[in-house]
């Protein structure tokens, strides 16, 4: 199992998802005032389909949704985590 952790770089405005230390994808937000837009998220190839976008959705809202502000998801991989994931507690604006 891969050993993944996810990280916000606030400095890249993104959160980034490591694999055994190597960066393995990120998601960028950006601040639209009380609002966290959340543009673009990427998985490189050699971890797609292995996770690592579905820990970086997870850890990336849960981390909005603990500081009590909406997202709104324009990004599609995003969107569909939420989609499927409907009693996640961040709020969608």
């Amino acid at each position: 199992m891969n050993d993944t952790t996810v990280t916000k770089n606030d400095e890249q405005s993104r959160y980034e998802a490591h694999v055994n230390g190597k960066l393995a994808g990120f998601a960028d937000f950006r601040r639209e005032g009380n609002i966290v837009v959340m543009p673009h998220t990427e998985v490189f190839d050699p971890f797609s389909g292995k996770g690592v976008g579905s820990a970086l959705a997870r850890c990336a809202l849960d981390d909005i949704a603990s500081h009590n502000l909406p997202v709104r998801p324009d990004c599609t991989f995003i969107k569909g985590w939420l989609d499927n994931h409907p009693d996640h507690p961040v709020k969608v604006a």
